[in-house]
């Protein structure tokens, strides 16, 4: 495939705030991205933040998706909960029926699940089920944006849900294709010229090349840069740019 008809969808989490605390440059990177993931008021965000992060989005005209976590607000939602099937079926579809409620169509573009529970669902095939299933009690033509190869993925594939594979500019991978634990050193890239280059790689290869040196198979529709991230805004300007540069069109998956 030549490189000029390369496409991407370039995503955010976003709508991190929550009542008089903020979180991230939103209403920047709204316009600079082709996709948000909304968090649903478990891991961050409210009612208030919710309404006016999806406002912003409808007005700039992306795809706007639900980011549920595990009801985490201390813990940003990036600890792992010892939860059944069942519970976690219903909290994914509580958020994202809590979302889609906000829009004016009242239906979303995508579910992208947050922090902890998207890592361990990246790896537990039962947990990646129950997320699915509660996707779908919503809406069963609603994406799933998950980890490329991974086991969302492939719970998408058997419960018949559209999905996405993502990928991560501005995170380092073991060799398995799993993200670094953030506990770990060098789980997070920050520089934002690296982090464009190390996508245009991921993209023309369709792979990366993991923190042990070897180059793990990806496939490539959406890239994710994290909203939280110090740097966020600076980052996806730079990708964006890159982006064009390289003659890749950033388009909502």
């Amino acid at each position: 495939m030549e490189l000029k008809m390369l496409k991407i969808d370039l995503n955010s989490d976003l709508g991190e705030s929550f009542g008089h605390y903020s979180i991230g440059n939103d209403g920047e990177i709204i316009n600079l991205v082709t996709s948000v993931n909304i968090a649903c008021g478990f891991h961050a965000g409210d009612p208030d933040v919710m309404a006016q992060t999806v406002r912003k989005a409808e007005a700039a005209g992306i795809g706007i998706g639900a980011h549920p976590g595990y009801s985490d607000l201390q813990g940003f939602g990036r600890r792992r909960m010892n939860l059944s099937q069942t519970e976690v079926q219903h909290m994914v579809t509580y958020q994202v029926g809590a979302l889609a409620a906000f829009t004016k169509s009242k239906k979303l573009h995508h579910v992208k699940p947050h922090g902890a529970l998207y890592n361990a669902a990246a790896q537990d095939h039962d947990l990646a089920l129950a997320i699915c299933r509660g996707i779908q009690a919503v809406d069963a033509e609603l994406p799933l944006y998950g980890l490329a190869n991974s086991e969302l993925i492939t719970a998408a594939k058997e419960i018949g849900i559209p999905y996405a594979q993502e990928i991560f500019g501005d995170r380092n991978y073991e060799a398995d294709g799993t993200l670094v634990a953030r506990s770990k050193p060098n789980a997070v890239i920050t520089d934002p010229l690296q982090i464009a280059k190390r996508v245009i790689r991921m993209i023309e290869d369709q792979a990366v090349v993991a923190i042990n040196g070897e180059k793990v198979p990806l496939k490539t529709d959406s890239v994710c840069v994290h909203g939280d991230n110090q740097s966020a805004l600076a980052i996806v300007k730079n990708l964006r740019a890159a982006l064009e540069k390289e003659g890749i069109e950033a388009v909502t998956f």
